[in-house]
Order: C-alpha cells, then sequence, then structure tokens
C-alpha cells in the first residue's frame, strides 16, 4: 500500500467514503470478512426493491449468521459516531507523536469535545496494547526501573521523596539492544519482584545489563550472558559495551511525554501510557504511516466501553 503522509489525510482521506475505504483495505485486504461468523462477504448489503429499506453506505449483509455489519464492528470504533476521518487523524497523530499526543491537543486539532478526545486516546492506546504478547526478549537485554506519575504540586502539605519510596508510580522496562521493548507496572522495586519480571520476558540464553541497584544482584546466575552492571552512583555510565543507556532513553522519552505532553498521570492509568510509548518504541525503525497501519492491525477484537477508563481527576 502507498505510504500515507498527513497531507494524504488532509487532501484525501479527510472524505469520509475514502476513510472507510482506507480503513477497510487496511482491515480485509479488499476482501470483507464477517466479524462475528468469519464468513468471506462479497457484496455490500442493498436496498429491497419495494421496501422502506435503507442501504447505507459501507453496510455488508452476512449471507451465513445474517447479520448486517461495517469496517468498525468487532472493533476499538463500534458504535462509535465520530466520522471515520478524524478517527484515522488521532490514529495518525497518536502514531507519529513521539512524547505523546495530550487529549486537550486532540481536541483542538480534531475538534471534538475533550471527552471525545480523551476517550478516543484511550481507546486508540488499547490498540496499541502489546503487553498481552508472547514476545520474549533475547542478545543483550537492558533492565531499569523508574517512578512516574508527574511533579508534585508545591504546598499542598505534603511530603514528597524521590526515588524509591515516592508515591509515584514504579515502572519498570525491559529493552533489547537493538531491538524490541517491554513495560510493566510493578508493586515495588524488591529483588523478587524485578527478577521475576526478567525471568518471565527474557530468554535464559540472554544477557543482561542493569545499574548497580541490589535487587538486581544474583539473576545472572539464571542467564547464559550472565549479568553486567554499572555503577551509576560513582557517575559511570558505561564500560565498553557495558550500559544501560538504552533503557535510559526509552525512560528519557516516557518522562518528556509525562512532564511535556500529559503533565501528569494516575496510577490507575500508567500502564495504558507506558504501552503506548512502548508501541511507538517498537515501530521506531518505519514511517508514520506504516506505523499507523500497524495501530490498525491491532484494533480486531477489542472492545473498551466508556465506563471502563473512567475519568479521575482530568488525566490526559
Amino acid at each position: 500500500m502507498k505510504q500515507i503522509t498527513l497531507t494524504d489525510l488532509l487532501l484525501k482521506y479527510g472524505d469520509e467514503n475514502e476513510a472507510r475505504a482506507l480503513l477497510e483495505r487496511l482491515r480485509w485486504n479488499g476482501t470483507p470478512v464477517c466479524p462475528r461468523c468469519g464468513t468471506i462477504q462479497e457484496h455490500k448489503f442493498t436496498a429491497r426493491e419495494g421496501t422502506k429499506t435503507h442501504a447505507r453506505k459501507g453496510v455488508y449483509f452476512c449471507s451465513d449468521c445474517r447479520k448486517q455489519f461495517t469496517v468498525t464492528v468487532g472493533t476499538i470504533m463500534e458504535s462509535s459516531h465520530i466520522p471515520l476521518a478524524k478517527w484515522i487523524g488521532a490514529f495518525f497523530l497518536m502514531c507519529a507523536s513521539k512524547k505523546g499526543i495530550s487529549a486537550l491537543q486532540m481536541q483542538r486539532m480534531l475538534g471534538v469535545t475533550y471527552k471525545t478526545a480523551w476517550f478516543m486516546n484511550h481507546r486508540i492506546r488499547f490498540a496499541m496494547d502489546e503487553s498481552s504478547s508472547d514476545m520474549v526478549l533475547s542478545g543483550t537485554v537492558e533492565a531499569d526501573e523508574t517512578y512516574i506519575g508527574g511533579k508534585p504540586r508545591v504546598g499542598d502539605g505534603k511530603t514528597h521523596t524521590k526515588g524509591r519510596g515516592t508515591e509515584k508510580t514504579a515502572v519498570m522496562v525491559l529493552v533489547e539492544r537493538n531491538g524490541k521493548a517491554r513495560t510493566q507496572v510493578i508493586p515495588d522495586a524488591q529483588s523478587s519482584t524485578l527478577k521475576g519480571v526478567i525471568r518471565e520476558y527474557v530468554d535464559p540464553s540472554s544477557r543482561i545489563m542493569t545499574d548497580e541497584h541490589n535487587s538486581y544482584k544474583g539473576i545472572g546466575k539464571e542467564f547464559a550472558g550472565g549479568h553486567h552492571t554499572v555503577n551509576h552512583g560513582k557517575k559511570e555510565y558505561s564500560r565498553g559495551d557495558i550500559n544501560s543507556n538504552t533503557a535510559e532513553s526509552f525512560f528519557a522519552l516516557l518522562k518528556r511525554g509525562v512532564y511535556g505532553s500529559f503533565h501528569h498521570i494516575s496510577k490507575q492509568h500508567t500502564p495504558k501510557y507506558i504501552n503506548e510509548f512502548a508501541f511507538r518504541w517498537n515501530n521506531r525503525d518505519i514511517t508514520d504511516g506504516e506505523r499507523m497501519q500497524v495501530a490498525f492491525s491491532q484494533i480486531e477484537g477489542k472492545r473498551l466501553l466508556y465506563r471502563e477508563p473512567k475519568i479521575r481527576g482530568g488525566n490526559a
């Protein structure tokens, strides 16, 4: 398929019929498939002569299960009244924004309400989510943890602790050197927690890289490549090819997004945001348009109701 650019979205896919045709190509590759029973369809639903039935554009009729469907049925966009052209625009903006895009910015750019923009963003994050995949990292794998949630408010009467012991949400990342990343919200930075995540998502043949945090000690016995560390406390950030700079780079992007775009994210929604950043990281070597197409390829079988990602405290 031809590379999709922002110019294409503005000049071509702003038309609802063109937007629907694009989604049908991305989801079905030109051959509609019933999302309920899997039957391949060839004809769109048409009004029967002599009846008051109206044939809406983009509606198909399954000859097997006798149900009507459109390209959005069985996806995150099902039952949405938002124009498909705006959905495509929202997908492109989120896939192209390296440090994320807030719901307020999406509201201004798409001309929708804040409530609509906020829910669209969360639906798209749901499509981007690859945390349930069976992806296992291998080779040289860097591990690191950090705490996110936004900067504390000045004068709120609370004592704010930095680093371990903070009220912020603990997040761990595992990154293949020159490869993919997996993120996970963790309850704490204890040895059993950090080692447990590494055991679950890293192949035993791998080599582990971390900083000097004591909770990682001993993990090298379980991996063929051993465990190698750098001592950040002594200003050591690299020793030959031993470093955790790739993991640090991932967290730098994530934190720039939190501070610059979202300003604050709650513990409730942190998994959605970190999975969004992991998705863009894992697809960083392709164009924005190709990244959008990958995101669209993951909308199948995902539904998210408004009451599920309930707004709390006006999060981005």
